[in-house]
């Protein structure tokens, strides 16, 4: 008989340094990764390729059934307007029961040889795997996570402003705390990290030290 595999969900804000934390422990454990907010940015950018309303159901819901694992790893997905507009589709309840059963099936399912799944994204762990095996809840001050960007955006030679990006990192965290279907939240039996004050290794060392107890009690 075949084990399940380990499954690690890791939710929070934008710019919390989740999909950093997710990217370099799924590559340290050999685990798949998922960045789900990379399904939803693959929905906006195929609503605004053909001009339309990333608000309206009909047409969102109809973008996320098009959506294909290598559109995920298309750079033009992490431009501004497209990450505006993946916050808008992800309100759309619609797109999240289309895009739901692909990642639960990635989680069930992990690509060989993977033994195991990290998903990251805003309700990993409260709706789309709320049996995984390890929960995260990784979070940080906006003006932090303001900063972060910030320098994200620079460095791909975007001019903006701090004022500017923070406040658009306020306004995509209250579309998502506020939001009916599956809203931002910390599941109850999830591990919280801020890291406001701590650099991406430190986080790295405790979060790969809670994983590793967890695998070694498992076997």
């Amino acid at each position: 008989m075949t084990a399940c595999p380990f499954v690690i969900a890791i939710d929070g804000p934008a710019a919390s340094g989740k999909g950093t934390l997710a990217r370099r422990l799924a590559k340290h454990f050999g685990f798949a990764h998922l960045d789900t907010g990379a399904l939803y940015r693959a929905t906006a950018f195929l609503v605004l390729e053909q001009a339309e309303d990333p608000s309206d159901p009909v047409i969102a819901e109809r973008a996320a059934g098009l959506v294909y694992p290598q559109l995920l790893s298309d750079p033009r997905l992490r431009g501004k307007a497209i990450s505006a507009a993946a916050s808008i589709v992800a309100a759309i309840p619609g797109v999240r029961r289309t895009l739901l059963d692909l990642q639960r099936d990635f989680a069930a399912h992990p690509p060989q040889p993977a033994k195991g799944a990290i998903l990251d994204g805003r309700d990993i762990a409260s709706v789309v795997c709320p049996m995984a095996e390890i929960k995260l809840f990784v979070t940080a001050s906006a003006e932090e996570r303001a900063r972060r960007r910030l320098a994200e955006l620079r460095q791909q030679g975007t001019t903006v402003i701090l004022e500017d990006v923070l406040q658009d990192l306020k306004e995509r965290d209250a579309r998502d705390i506020e939001r009916r279907a599956a809203p931002l939240i910390a599941a109850p039996d999830a591990t919280v990290i801020d890291t406001t004050t701590l650099d991406a290794d430190a986080v790295f060392e405790r979060v790969s030290n809670l994983i590793a107890r967890a695998l070694a009690s498992r076997r």
